[in-house]
């Protein structure tokens, strides 16, 4: 009944499209033509009065430098000038050959046209110069007309928005009145849109022991759950996706990307995480991949693009496998780029990394609750450090105009300093964690050195729009600048630095024979853990930092074991804790308050051999984790503030099942991508223990929809699209740069001849 409304009022809708589109396009532009007409007489009427005082000495240099400055002007692409006879006798650099002196003005007035160009299409105007009563000649002004394409096209993107917008209200409104026994129905199809329903599919146990669980959707809806899922997941797609970036992301793609725009272009990486970490044990030099965000996104792009990665050597064998230049080829396995290491002293690195960075600047960015400290000893250790990165990318640099990614926090200030040596260089730096407000950031007492310093980036890049907003803000309050919200660049100093959002993201990872299966994986963790084969798995993989939540992921569990204590002895959550920064007093007193939160739980909770939380505070490499994520029915993210959080994502690429659940905080930067998630405050401990208990029970069918779509997004939108974002504005700026030096340089010698 339903559709007897609908599909007349798509078609009539579909029909009044193609209809008044190609209209709107003819309307508009005759108005961008008429502007232009306009625009023209104005910018004649600018130059008329200096070419009556140029022309009659024929005063070429002074004529060309007038032209020139004109063109300048972003719309305004050539100029010329004719004389009576219809010879082209002055032109501005970029003048089109094929336009010459276009056609003889009509009789009184101004003749205006539109011409195509290989470059597109360009209104074309002249107009006579008199001087009294005399004519001099014509002045031809060739403006660019493609921003009306791209004005016609969100005009059209517009319509087609409106049209579908009016569509929906106005078939809700009609099968609202239609059917209004159906309330009900649509307010199941909200619920589920938001992800409040599950599907009737739940076992007698699990209605027995789940009274708080979500409630069922009305029989009705069953069979659109699935449609519901994927419409939404779409629009997020179409919503969040940049426009023209529809084909998948690959590496190959990504070294094209270098080769084509960048011109093969040398890529220079800076962390203080070293990629790869060589230690001496027992056995040997074994090789470690850090626990980090960071270098299982950046690590991938490398590979692509090969390059130089320069990092500290921490590790205790790193200095016996370099060679005299601190160099080492990477993956050990099959190397694809070199690292780099710049070696530090201790007081360097407790200065540096241990105390401005991460007690200064850590908790300053991220709204955990823990006060940064900030010592004048440490800032300086600080500045000298940020100079020895400095000076080893300028010594790696091949070329004055090298690609460099700076990454992170610790390297604020090198982009200014690398940018004092290589005024061309290319750099974009990446702050993988949160900005906070200006108000809090003011607290900092070098806060304008650290904008400064940032601020000698090409690019500057962030993870969320909110984070790249805050930023702005903090400049705007503490810095002599200019800022352009619309086209978020700011001007200091004379230069024009682009602040983005790039969410970043993974590397798909490609299918391997060789890879256990989800039910091999499931058999062999649960084996290693002395549980039975049916036996519920959760998982947390962080390093034991206190911005990660893990204190109330625990209470999460205590709360939800006290709630179902059907779970008790059927459950374990296994938390891999990563060791992170155990020098510091902050970081001591937070393991030691989470084992003791863990033996108090487990002392609880447990009994014989069964303890529901299993705490491995120790380095796990990827293989193990793939294992984990595998073997586990839910994963659990439960950040406090994060700039992104890969593991959230890392999980979902695990699940080649399409099973399993992800209970994601509301404060990482993938809550805004991975809409499927169970989405918590982590601080709510009871809303945290439902959605615990929610993705334990949660049928089959619905675990399928939700990973479906989120394996989707995470495919799609992978590290190798963040990179290519990255670097294509970069090329697009470099390109800019390039333009601009040869028509100064082309004027610089212009003036020199005199001309």
């Amino acid at each position: 009944m339903s559709l007897r409304f609908i599909l007349p009022l798509a078609l009539v809708l579909g029909l009044f499209a193609y209809i008044v589109v190609p209209l709107l396009d003819n309307i508009t532009l005759r108005w961008y033509v008429r502007d232009l007409d306009s625009r023209a007489e104005l910018l004649a009427g600018t130059l008329r009065p200096s070419l009556t005082e140029y022309l009659p000495a024929q005063d070429a240099g002074r004529i060309g430098e007038l032209f020139q400055g004109a063109t300048r002007d972003e719309r305004l692409i050539a100029i010329g000038f004719c004389d009576n006879a219809g010879h082209l006798v002055y032109q501005s650099a970029q003048y089109p050959a094929s336009i010459g002196c276009w056609s003889t003005p009509s009789t009184g007035g101004l003749y205006k046209s539109l011409a195509q160009l290989p470059q597109g299409q360009v209104h074309v105007s002249e107009t006579p110069v008199m001087q009294d009563a005399t004519q001099l000649g014509r002045l031809v002004l060739v403006q660019d007309m493609s921003f009306v394409e791209r004005r016609n096209t969100d005009t059209k993107r517009f319509i087609f928005a409106f049209l579908a917008v009016l569509a929906v209200l106005i078939s809700l409104m009609t099968v609202f009145v239609a059917h209004l026994s159906w309330r009900g129905w649509l307010s199941a199809v909200k619920d589920i849109l938001r992800g409040e329903l599950m599907p009737r599919s739940v076992t007698a146990i699990q209605a027995a022991d789940a009274p708080a669980a979500a409630p069922a959707p009305p029989p009705e809806m069953q069979p659109l759950i699935g449609d519901l899922r994927e419409l939404l997941q779409e629009y997020h797609l179409e919503r969040q996706g940049d426009s023209g970036w529809t084909s998948e992301w690959t590496p190959e793609k990504l070294r094209g990307l270098l080769e084509a725009d960048l011109a093969g272009d040398q890529v220079l990486v800076v962390s203080n995480r070293e990629p790869y970490i060589h230690t001496k044990t027992d056995a040997g030099i074994t090789v470690q991949r850090p626990a980090s965000g960071l270098v299982t996104a950046v690590e991938a792009v490398m590979r692509a693009c090969s390059g130089t990665w320069i990092a500290h050597g921490a590790g205790s064998a790193d200095r016996e496998t370099v060679d005299k230049l601190d160099h080492v080829p990477v993956p050990p396995d099959n190397p694809s780029y070199t690292l780099r290491r710049v070696w530090l002293t201790e007081e360097e690195e407790q200065g540096y990394y241990y105390g401005f960075a991460n007690e200064g600047m850590w908790p300053l960015c991220h709204i955990a609750h823990v006060r940064p400290v900030f010592r004048s000893t440490d800032w300086d250790q600080y500045v000298k450090v940020n100079r020895r990165f400095a000076d080893a990318v300028i010594a790696e640099a091949k070329t004055d105009n090298p690609v460099v990614l700076v990454q992170d926090y610790h390297f604020a200030l090198l982009p200014r300093m690398v940018r004092e040596a290589l005024p061309k260089a290319t750099i974009i730096t990446f702050w993988h964690i949160p900005w906070p407000n200006s108000e809090s950031f003011g607290i900092c007492p070098w806060r304008e050195e650290i904008l400064d310093g940032l601020l000698g980036s090409t690019i500057l890049g962030f993870h969320t729009p909110f984070h790249r907003k805050n930023f702005l803000e903090t400049v705007d309050r503490y810095l002599e600048t200019r800022i352009e919200p619309e086209a978020s660049t700011i001007f200091y100093g004379g230069e024009m630095t682009q602040v983005e959002d790039y969410p970043i993201s993974i590397a798909w990872p490609e299918d391997h024979p060789e890879q256990p299966d989800v039910a091999m994986c499931r058999a062999q963790i649960r084996a290693e853990l002395g549980v039975a084969p049916d036996h519920l798995l959760g998982i947390g993989v962080d390093r034991l930092d206190y911005t990660k939540g893990i204190v109330e992921r625990f209470q999460a569990v205590e709360r939800m074991l006290e709630q179902q204590p059907g779970m008790v002895g059927n459950f374990t959550f296994v938390q891999i804790a990563a060791p992170s920064r155990a020098s510091l007093d902050e970081y001591q007193s937070f393991d030691a308050r989470v084992r003791k939160m863990v033996e108090r739980i487990n002392r609880r909770f447990g009994s014989g051999n069964y303890v529901p939380i299993l705490l491995k505070a120790e380095h796990h490499g990827q293989d193990d984790l793939q294992r984990y994520f595998r073997a586990s029915e839910v994963c659990m993210v439960t950040s406090l503030h994060d700039g992104m959080n890969l593991v959230a994502k890392e999980f979902i690429a695990a699940r080649d099942d399409e099973m399993g659940v992800l209970v994601l905080s509301q404060f990482t930067g993938a809550a805004r991508e991975l809409h499927e998630a169970l989405i918590i405050n982590p601080y709510h401990i009871e809303q945290g223990a439902d959605a615990l208990y929610r993705g334990l029970v949660m049928p089959p069918v619905e675990q399928r929809e939700r990973m479906k779509s989120m394996r989707a997004r995470v495919k799609h939108f992978n590290v190798y699209r963040w990179a290519g974002r990255m670097l294509l504005d970069a090329a697009r700026l470099r390109q800019r740069d390039k333009v601009m030096t040869k028509i100064d340089a082309h004027s610089r010698i212009k003036r020199r001849k005199g001309i």
